[in-house]
């Protein structure tokens, strides 16, 4: 194998341990298996997932950058960041904001029809999973990927590699992604609503958009990041908090 090759595979294999060992790690942490304010050995790290210390690192520094760790005094390591309400309420309004800056150019530049269809197709199969007869964890998993899909398919719409860059980047900020705090709690009898209540909105921003109503757009979208801020303040004073993935992380505000 030339050099250049050779060089090239041990890069790729490289980066590929990193994004394991960074997605294992988030998974842990949001499932509580690190407490917040626990600190983190990189040693521990390595012999648990099987992973060597140097893709460990740069894993570390990776959730740093995304806010679910922070530096420890002196710079020597990391441990589990402890979040406010407001940093989590802040960074959801953050998502609908550039959103709704995204549905705005949507609507002004145009879109396709063929990214409009998909986003038909998306909003059609959301309106059969909330039409299900037996609402429960399994059609609610389908709504919440569904839900991704959709968000991804707007970013498209805008046209905009920046944009599109930026909004990833702020999505990985700690439960800002359009499904981090989609309800409280899926089986609660305000759940469906909620949803429906989504959905509504999700259809409202399409039609803005075919319309080229770039006001309307944007104005939905930040409407629409507010039913994830409500869920936030409903789940942080929840006694069924514990059920949402990565709770324990944040600490309700007084």
């Amino acid at each position: 194998m030339p050099p250049s090759i050779a060089t090239a595979a041990v890069a790729e294999e490289n980066h590929s341990q990193v994004v394991k060992a960074q997605l294992q790690l988030r998974e842990m942490i949001l499932a509580g298996e690190m407490a917040a304010g626990e600190r983190i050995s990189e040693l521990v790290l390595a012999e648990r997932l099987g992973i060597s210390r140097t893709p460990i690192r740069a894993a570390l520094m990776r959730l740093e950058q995304e806010g679910m760790l922070e530096a420890t005094a002196g710079g020597r390591g990391y441990k589990v960041r402890v979040l406010s309400e407001a940093d989590v309420s802040d960074a959801i309004e953050l998502r609908g904001t550039l959103e709704g800056l995204a549905a705005r150019m949507a609507a002004e530049r145009g879109v396709d029809e063929a990214l409009l269809a998909r986003a038909a197709r998306c909003l059609d199969a959301i309106d059969r999973v909330l039409d299900a007869q037996n609402w429960g964890d399994e059609a609610f998993s389908a709504y919440v990927a569904l839900n991704s899909e959709f968000h991804d398919i707007l970013l498209e719409m805008s046209g905009s590699s920046f944009m599109q860059r930026e909004l990833e980047r702020v999505k990985r900020l700690p439960f800002a992604s359009p499904s981090g705090f989609v309800v409280a709690d899926s089986e609660s009898p305000r759940a469906l609503r909620s949803l429906i209540l989504a959905q509504e909105q999700h259809r409202e921003v399409i039609d803005a958009i075919e319309h080229r109503e770039g006001a309307r757009a944007e104005a939905l979208m930040k409407e629409h990041s507010r039913i994830a801020r409500r869920n936030l303040r409903e789940a942080m004073r929840s006694p069924e908090t514990t059920r949402v993935p990565g709770a324990q992380l944040i600490r309700a505000s007084r």
